[in-house]
């Protein structure tokens, strides 16, 4: 038994990796999700319009934090506010009561909102003393199901694209098939784009079916432009499928390809807004988000979905996604033509923890 142990410690020696994921993962999750993983809101951006804007404006509190006061707008604007992103509650005066309008797609900032104005001390505030009228829009009953399943369609997206497509890759550099592919007369973009295409289809197939089935079971509405859906959907995969070929060319075995695309998904399950509000976020660890796909694509999905956002709005995710995927597709272009160059050093796979060598 002791000589069993010696084996595995001598394996772990050799996979840095493995070690690395088992000891420094846990403590860097515990550090970053402790400070995400959070349904508490404490800031509201909110915009205010109408004849009495300044008035009303000074008369809100946290959580509410206005961000635009208009008195010369009306609840034209606000509204306009509300599908751009601008403002997530837009509060519209006018000579018979004050109007708040909410952004429903923001499920979370939605529910402290309603709880804020239903507090009693609003009621000591002269200008909305007679009342406020509450409108939620976009998400009207604010259904759980209506902002997830945008999301959700990104992250099965997220896990076809990096998980599968390295395990695919992977699977050929240990049967020896990249070592004939250096032999061929081809390029590194040849090479990539015959290895993306297969699952390019493949993950755009589960995204009609993931939306078909949100729409058809759980009721979500589509009500945008169907091509700028489809733009930044393929944007997204570009960017999920070049990271999954990234992956591959810097694993040796599946083990490894496994250990770092789990690494490179869970962060965008719990900081690309999916489940846990931007806002709630500490801002130490709100960067993060910037930086991961899965964080415009579900402001893409949602506004493309559930508010009907032209492109004109969403330029910004777009333009970002874009600029990802040059920069992970340029990266894993560099490295399989490495790779892929006449006489170039290739090692041999590592054995993972556990698994036997070979006789």
């Amino acid at each position: 038994m002791w000589a069993m142990v010696v084996k595995e410690l001598r394996e772990l020696q050799r996979d840095r990796r493995t070690v690395a994921m088992m000891v420094l993962l846990p403590v860097l999750l515990l550090v970053i999700f402790g400070y995400a993983a959070s349904f508490n809101v404490h800031a509201i951006p909110t915009a205010v319009f109408g004849p009495r804007a300044p008035a009303a404006a000074a008369a809100l509190h946290a959580p509410f934090h206005v961000v635009e006061v208009s008195a010369g707008a009306g609840e034209a604007a606000a509204r306009s506010d509300l599908r751009d992103g601008t403002a997530v509650a837009a509060v519209v005066t006018g000579p018979h009561g004050v109007r708040v309008l909410l952004d429903g797609t923001q499920l979370f900032s939605a529910q402290a909102a309603q709880a804020a104005l239903s507090r009693a001390a609003f009621s000591r505030v002269p200008l909305l003393r007679g009342g406020v009228q509450v409108s939620i829009l976009y998400d009207p009953g604010l259904a759980t199901s209506w902002v997830m399943v945008p999301g959700l369609a990104g992250l099965i997206l997220v896990f076809v694209g990096t998980l599968v497509t390295s395990l695919g890759v992977v699977r050929e550099r240990q049967a020896g098939t990249l070592e004939q592919l250096a032999v061929m007369p081809l390029r590194a973009w040849d090479v990539i784009a015959g290895k993306i295409l297969p699952y390019l289809l493949v993950a755009a197939l589960d995204l009609v079916v993931i939306i078909a089935i949100g729409m058809g079971v759980f009721g979500v509405p589509f009500v945008g432009n169907v091509g700028v859906f489809v733009l930044g959907s393929a944007l997204f995969l570009l960017v999920t499928l070049g990271m999954g070929i990234l992956v591959s060319t810097v694993s040796q075995n599946q083990g490894q390809a496994i250990q770092l695309a789990f690494m490179l998904t869970l962060p965008q399950v719990l900081l690309s807004g999916l489940i846990f509000p931007l806002s709630s976020m500490a801002a130490g660890v709100r960067w993060i988000s910037y930086v991961l796909p899965l964080t415009y694509f579900v402001q893409l999905s949602r506004g493309v979905m559930l508010k009907g956002a032209p492109i004109s709005t969403l330029w910004l995710p777009l333009a970002l996604l874009a600029l990802l995927g040059a920069a992970v597709l340029g990266l894993a272009v560099a490295r399989f033509r490495r790779d892929l160059a006449p006489g170039a050093k290739r090692q041999p796979a590592l054995p993972t923890p556990g698994e036997a060598a070979a006789p």
